[in-house]
């Protein structure tokens, strides 16, 4: 039985801890918070409640193995899971709408067709057969396999079937996102349904490799999720299922070093001058805190995947509505910006934050969120991951934003509450509030993350910020690689 000290109780940490102790370890969380979770918290007042990081759940299956493996409660008997469908409403700028059904091929073909015209459905559905022939080619390297040493060989390959392009007599093939849009789509309402995907992510579809067409397919597949009375509801789960496995919390203990003896990791040490001893270290934390954490160390070496930052954060705005909810009503809705080089400038460029945004409007039909015939309704968007960004205008352009999707609102509107990526920094530690990105192939690797193993011996990385990157289903495959090279050694090949 080791002893493993794990940094942050974010859900990679907290998948590890529960998959190290149910092997037999001896585990102890430290979190400098006073509470686990990580992204996924819960903002109340005046009885409504809201979670303010994710709030659907893609790939439930990532969980559902969890629980399988860590005990004999599946997930459906420790939280409510519930499909939801429509997968999603899309409202675009020239005022056309369109609902999704959830996990239904044929079903969003017809929806495309009916709402966008004929052909619309065809060229999507062929976009998901090509976009399906990538999740093939990468799900195992990106999600369920420890980082190859020859991770070259991903950033260089493009996995997605892109089709011949004839443009000024040369033939092209899409390499971008933006281009999957441009000349496969060919709808700027398709493009702008790509697209968002990205931005949900903050990646900028004009750079974002063709691969990343894997993010739509993967909601398409798997379908999409949500928990009864929020999010933090499956974060609740997984910290009891800790418990259950006698993992030891220590909330409000701040790490500020990995102890080492003899070239490799053997504990922590703790704000208050206290140490812990272990025979494993694992660090939930963004890259900057780690390297905090080891300074003097070398971690990561030349031929690794180098750190990269997040391109965004996000913006939440929290909306308390008297009025219940209407039958009918859609769980989410993406209102699309008019303007979309405004947006991705304003993300990605040098312009000012004011602008039209993308924005994504979230009613949840569960009455638990909020008082009686009240609503709890949260809107997000992509905002630059850069200090000192003033949000205050942009928090009145998204709730203008959102009331082609909530008729009335303003009337309805008791109170509001922003949640910044100030906000988030502080929560989760991440420089700026920035928000990982899943891994995605090709793009010279710059959207590949750190190998959960380190250059310290018994140094190991989780969470969003390590391979395999950003996303619920990232974060949970990565204490799943994390416990298994724990457990099995560097042979450990990844999930069969």
């Amino acid at each position: 039985m080791a002893r493993i000290a794990v940094i942050g109780a974010g859900m990679g940490a907290l998948t590890a801890a529960a998959r190290l102790a149910v092997a037999g370890h001896r585990v102890a969380v430290y979190e400098r918070t006073d509470t686990y979770g990580g992204a996924l918290r819960r903002f109340e007042r005046d009885g409504f409640s809201f979670d303010t990081g994710p709030a659907l759940l893609p790939l439930p299956a990532v969980y559902r193995d969890l629980f399988v493996k860590t005990g004999k409660e599946p997930l459906e008997s420790c939280v409510e899971l519930v499909q939801v469908d429509p997968s999603s409403r899309h409202v675009f700028a020239d005022g056309t709408e369109v609902s999704l059904p959830n996990a239904s091929r044929a079903g969003v073909v017809a929806a495309l067709d009916d709402g966008l015209g004929a052909d619309a459905g065809k060229r999507w559905g062929d976009f998901l057969v090509r976009a399906r022939e990538a999740w093939d080619r990468t799900r195992r390297p990106l999600l369920e396999e420890p980082l190859w040493p020859d991770w070259q060989v991903l950033a260089e390959r493009e996995p997605y079937p892109s089709v011949p392009h004839k443009r000024l007599l040369r033939t092209r093939r899409a390499g971008t996102l933006a281009e999957i849009g441009a000349w496969e789509l060919r709808d700027p309402r398709l493009a702008a349904l790509l697209e968002s995907h990205a931005l949900g992510y903050g990646l900028d579809p004009r750079i974002a490799p063709a691969s990343a067409a894997v993010l739509p397919y993967m909601e398409h597949a798997f379908g999409t999720w949500y928990v009864r009375g929020g999010l933090r509801e499956l974060a609740r789960a997984v910290y009891d299922r800790c418990l259950a496995r006698r993992v030891e919390f220590r909330f409000g203990a701040e790490v500020t070093g990995v102890l080492e003896k003899d070239g490799r990791a053997s504990g922590v040490e703790l704000a208050d001058g206290s140490a812990a001893e272990a025979d494993f270290v694992v660090a939930g934390v963004a890259p900057g805190t780690l390297a905090r954490l080891t300074a003097g160390t070398v971690v990561r070496g030349e031929g690794e995947v180098p750190s990269q930052p997040a391109a965004a954060a996000r913006l939440t705005v929290l909306l308390a509505l008297r009025g219940s909810r209407p039958e009918g009503t859609a769980h989410r809705t993406v209102v699309h910006t008019p303007d979309r080089e405004a947006e991705l400038e304003a993300l990605f460029g040098t312009a000012p934050g004011n602008r039209r945004p993308t924005v994504t409007v979230l009613r949840p039909d569960d009455p638990r969120p909020a008082p009686a015939d009240h609503e709890a309704v949260t809107l997000t968007t992509a905002v630059p991951a850069r200090p000192g960004r003033p949000h205050g205008e942009l928090v009145d352009d998204m709730i203008t934003a959102a009331e082609r999707a909530v008729p009335g609102l303003r009337d309805r509107l008791l109170w509001h509450e922003a949640r910044t990526p100030a906000d988030n920094a502080d929560e989760t530690g991440a420089e700026d509030g920035a928000v990982p990105v899943p891994a995605l192939a090709a793009a010279g690797g710059r959207l590949l993350h750190p190998s959960n193993s380190t250059r310290l011996p018994g140094l190991f990385t989780v969470g969003g910020w390590a391979h395999p990157g950003g996303g619920l289903p990232h974060a949970g495959m990565s204490g799943a690689l994390v416990a298994g090279l724990i457990v099995e050694g560097p042979e450990f090949r990844g999930s069969q």
